[in-house]
């Protein structure tokens, strides 16, 4: 995807776009198609030519299906109806479903995918393009409506607001103030393996509760290639990569070439930290926004994505500070609201699965409820913060664990 439309987009009568987004991963792309949708003139810059590779599992549950464009058609390589879960290797069990739990994309396809549904809304886009900083106050601001978005080459592009959307090591999460507590280190692999192989592994992912506190591993069908991966937290990258070679090789798989190893790193935001600063929206990992235990982000990256488009068009017309500070407010109370919920209850799952991995184990392959919550969690038909809501016997038991 090139940068078409742009030097059309600059050469209008109004010199300021109404929302600029910088980066094109699921929160970007959704919150320019979320601006574009309503009319507004949007620009979405990416620092790369797409499709790109992203180190990411592929998973897409079921708030991430909903969180979609009207009509997306999603690029699936695999409809997951099982799931066999091991601990450390071991115990393993495989419960099944009728219905279909989640399915596999492609990261380049799907985030392409997204950027063109922006782009069919009536977004801009520009590829290749790096950008360097954002200011709120100084020369290249001509009043206080504006944000200058200057780019590495020197170039200044104006507008009534800004989405963050860069990524985990994100510079416009940097200038609006983003602050992490938590940060995880995981590994993947995509491993071509003949059809005989691959037809065992159709349909059905493997999640393995690992030998490293709150680590696990997972593998991941897509048609010709199995993706396979752990995450631990950062500390000991040498432990992590070992778990990742071990497991690879407990699999049978080692004498595969893997098409692509990679590594990235995932960060989860502190409880105060920021999403926002005067015309400066963040979403998704340029905000930290993910699941604490899990580190399901795609999900999390188009909700976010969403609701920081709606709420940039409503800071784009916001005619003074006090005006972009209350819908700035308004967009933090939704994100926490409910994805600040969701997050909550998966810290605690995470501080008790690195305590008792054997027994959340246990729980999800022998007690059927526990399966239910999982797969319904997956199906998208209820949320971790919803189930703690409205099943008194899961916050008794959780709360009890806290004070173990």
């Amino acid at each position: 995807m090139s940068s078409e439309n742009a030097d059309a987009g600059r050469e209008r009568d109004e010199p300021v776009w109404d929302v600029v987004v910088v980066g094109a991963g699921p929160a970007g792309a959704s919150a320019a198609y979320a601006a574009a949708a309503v009319g507004r003139r949007v620009l979405l810059l990416e620092k790369a030519e797409l499709p790109r590779y992203k180190t990411c599992g592929g998973g897409i549950i079921g708030p991430s299906r909903d969180a979609l464009p009207p009509g997306f058609e999603l690029p699936f390589r695999d409809r997951v109806h099982a799931v066999t879960f091991s601990l450390g290797g071991k115990l393993s069990r495989t419960r099944r479903s009728k219905t279909m739990l989640f399915g596999l994309i492609n990261r380049p396809e799907f985030d392409a995918a997204l950027v063109e549904e922006a782009r069919k809304a009536g977004a801009v886009v520009r590829t290749g393009v790096t950008v360097a900083r954002v200011e709120q106050h100084g020369a290249a601001v001509p009043d206080r409506r504006t944000v200058a978005v200057v780019l590495a080459d020197g170039e200044t592009v104006l507008a009534r607001a800004v989405v963050g959307a860069d990524g985990s090591a994100s510079r416009i999460g940097a200038h609006v103030g983003v602050k992490l507590d938590q940060v995880d280190l995981g590994l993947e692999a995509e491993i071509p393996v003949p059809e005989t192989v691959a037809e065992d592994w159709a349909g059905r992912v493997l999640i393995d509760w690992g030998p490293l506190p709150g680590s696990y591993g997972w593998v991941f069908p897509k048609g010709e290639t199995l993706t396979v991966g752990v995450i631990s937290a950062r500390g000991d990258g040498a432990a992590t990569k070992r778990y990742l070679e071990d497991f690879i090789a407990r699999l049978g798989l080692a004498g595969f070439e893997p098409a692509v190893s990679s590594g990235h790193l995932t960060r989860c935001r502190s409880d105060d930290s920021p999403l926002s600063r005067g015309r400066v929206l963040v979403c998704g990992d340029a905000a930290g926004l993910l699941e604490p235990w899990t580190r399901e982000g795609i999900s999390f990256a188009l909700r976010s994505g969403r609701l920081a488009g709606e709420w940039a068009v409503r800071i784009a017309e916001a005619q003074d500070a006090v005006d972009a500070r209350r819908q700035a407010l308004n967009y933090a109370f939704a994100i926490k609201a409910g994805l600040g919920v969701e997050m909550g209850v998966g810290r605690r799952m995470l501080a008790l699965f690195e305590r008792r991995p054997g027994l959340l184990h246990a729980a999800i392959t022998g007690f059927r409820p526990a399966w239910k919550m999982f797969a319904g969690i997956t199906r998208g038909s209820t949320t971790l913060g919803e189930i703690v809501r409205t099943r008194p016997v899961v916050q008794r038991a959780l709360s009890a664990l806290d004070k173990a």
